[in-house]
């Protein structure tokens, strides 16, 4: 009896680290998407009725029509950026649920000037089906 519950705890660790991992991942493809100003690329990392809440958003964005909306205006203008997750914590929370939690740096060209924001920001990745998507975004401004 106890070799089998050494295997399954073996098994469920094996399952948490490679959700872990997959969410990592998908952290890393929207920081390049949003460096690459690829729109199409950010907006299919979330799920379809994921809430999003981004630095400059008024109001929870509720379906990928409003992803891609503030996606559009924000990649579209002041470019180049790049995003970059300088630090980051994950939580396992299931095989299928992974909160990533970060401090990042925002850049942005205005006249041809950088300049740069650090900011406070938190993915929650779920697996859907066979696949990952980010399913909660929040990102704001550092506070002075």
């Amino acid at each position: 009896m106890l070799p089998a519950i050494a295997w399954f705890v073996s098994l469920c660790s094996l399952a948490l680290l490679d959700a872990r991992r997959d969410a990592v991942r998908i952290v890393e493809e929207w920081s390049k998407a949003f460096t690459d100003s690829n729109v199409d690329a950010v907006v299919n990392l979330y799920a379809p009725d994921a809430l999003f809440l981004g630095t400059g958003s008024r109001s929870v964005g509720l379906s990928s029509n409003a992803i891609r909306k503030y996606f559009e205006q924000a990649l579209r203008t002041n470019t180049p950026r790049t995003a970059e997750i300088a630090t980051q914590s994950t939580m396992v929370l299931s095989a299928s649920v992974v909160i990533v939690a970060g401090i990042d740096t925002m850049t942005e060209t205005r006249d041809g000037r950088q300049f740069s924001t650090n900011g406070r920001v938190t993915f929650v990745i779920a697996k859907r089906g066979a696949e990952w998507r980010i399913v909660h975004f929040h990102r704001s401004a550092m506070p002075n």
